[in-house]
């Protein structure tokens, strides 16, 4: 089903892009191939057929408090054709700052622009705009591939955290050491996942994806989210639906009390964080309360049969 909403989104998005991109060709939103008259401004007894730093005026501007009618440019001639190429500056009109930040360029601080029907001797020019086409679709498209790369480097940044977590969950239950925390965190989740047998697995991997959240670990809390649903799910006779174990395990680590702020949110804003911390303490805490009262509710209201929650067996056995 989710690949289903996924596909209709990409759909409805390629189709609003074509949509929209056909209204800005029809209205000439960005009035292409449009030229805006100027007066260049050359240094003193400088040649015009080299490349040089020169102003130039906006002919039939009227400056104001606002706006300015006269900038700095480089100019570029050659046998072809001539450019002006200049930064986007305050006082721009403001058809010309729409048009550098919808260019299909690399730096949209600039426009390039082509000079037409220069007058060397009376420094009268014309100037053309960049040409802008198909803005929504390139925004997609570039949204595509940012995407796509974000996804590999998450994926290839989760390797080392979860080969480590999963490598000392292994050996934390091997040891014996998860039955003994299981142990200790019994009273207070075996009452929250009353279905889950006692001893089992599934209790210290909750514990421990619990405590990676309240203590702000990020990525780290996720090999021992994984692991907890792993177990879970061994538990579950419905392979394609949800235990209400698993709703609320899932639910506490969306909800869960952040003791230490997120390192992404201490990566943003710094020492300033320490300024949230009884905020964050209190929102996340109703927020769990709030999320533990809902997923009881809607347990009580589905409930399970507990004969039917049985560890599969494993080929060992």
């Amino acid at each position: 089903m989710l690949n289903y909403i996924w596909a209709g989104l990409i759909i409805f998005s390629l189709v609003f892009a074509v949509a929209s991109d056909l209204g800005d060709y029809f209205t000439d939103e960005f009035r292409n191939g449009e030229e805006y008259d100027i007066t260049l401004h050359f240094p003193e007894n400088a040649e015009t057929d080299r490349r040089q730093d020169v102003e130039f005026t906006i002919s039939g501007c009227e400056p104001d408090d606002q706006t300015r009618c006269t900038f700095q440019a480089r100019w570029f001639p050659s046998d072809e054709e001539k450019e002006l190429v200049f930064a986007i500056q305050d006082g721009m009109p403001e058809h010309w700052l729409h048009v550098a930040a919808n260019q299909d360029a690399r730096d949209t601080d600039q426009l390039r622009t082509l000079v037409v029907g220069f007058d060397r001797d009376a420094a009268q020019a014309a100037i053309v705009l960049p040409e802008v086409h198909l803005v929504k679709m390139r925004s997609i498209t570039q949204a595509a591939f940012d995407m796509a790369e974000f996804a590999v480097t998450l994926a290839i940044g989760l390797i080392g955290i979860m080969a480590l977590w999963l490598g000392l969950m292994k050996i934390a239950e091997d040891s014996g050491l998860i039955h003994k925390l299981v142990k200790v965190v019994n009273p207070v989740l075996g009452f929250l996942f009353p279905n889950v047998p006692k001893d089992h697995p599934a209790l210290g991997a909750i514990s421990l994806n619990l405590s990676a959240n309240m203590l702000g670990l990020g990525n780290a809390a996720t090999p021992l989210g994984i692991k907890a649903m792993e177990e879970l799910q061994k538990l579950n006779p419905n392979k394609d639906s949800a235990t209400n174990a698993m709703c609320m395990f899932l639910t506490m680590n969306t909800a869960s009390v952040q003791l230490v702020p997120p390192v992404t949110l201490i990566a943003l804003l710094g020492v300033g964080v320490a300024e949230l911390f009884y905020s964050i303490i209190i929102a996340t805490a109703i927020s769990l309360t709030v999320g533990i009262i809902a997923a009881s509710y809607y347990a009580r209201k589905f409930p399970e049969d507990p004969a039917l929650l049985t560890e599969e067996p494993t080929p060992d056995s």
